[in-house]
């Protein structure tokens, strides 16, 4: 082999490493909230009426894209990277709710962050019917 095939296989090789290690990266981390989350506390935890209500903010807010009960199934969802979150997953519902509540309230592409568009108790409602999906 000539010195120059050497050169020219390294460059048609490391362009196709590049590919090969930037497609096989997840498109995006696991989404976990920070730890002062967790301290963050439910309000409404336990109060009845929050479900309901909370169940229809969800059917306006959340269905599109979670889909009917949750299961991140939602048309809206479809062409989404990554796909909407398994409501009714372990890895949802094992979170606090004050986790829950910050990823509601800050947001992460795609999903948009909901602080100044959705009241805090009404985003507390959403988390108390989330909580009825399991």
């Amino acid at each position: 082999m000539k010195p120059y095939n050497i050169y020219i296989s390294a460059i048609l090789f490391i362009p196709l490493l590049f590919l090969a290690v930037s497609f096989n990266k997840p498109i995006q981390d696991k989404w976990v909230a920070p730890k002062y989350a967790d301290k963050i506390t439910n309000p409404l935890k336990g109060d009845i009426n929050s479900v309901a209500s909370g169940k229809k903010l969800y059917k306006v807010l959340c269905f599109v894209c979670h889909g009917p009960k949750g299961k991140g199934d939602g048309m809206g969802g479809t062409g989404l990277i990554p796909r909407p979150t398994d409501l009714t997953s372990e890895a949802v519902q094992s979170q606090t709710d004050g986790a829950i509540f910050w990823k509601i309230t800050e947001g992460r592409s795609p999903m948009a962050g909901y602080k100044t568009s959705i009241p805090e108790k009404k985003r507390w409602e959403i988390i108390n019917y989330i909580r009825t999906l399991k």
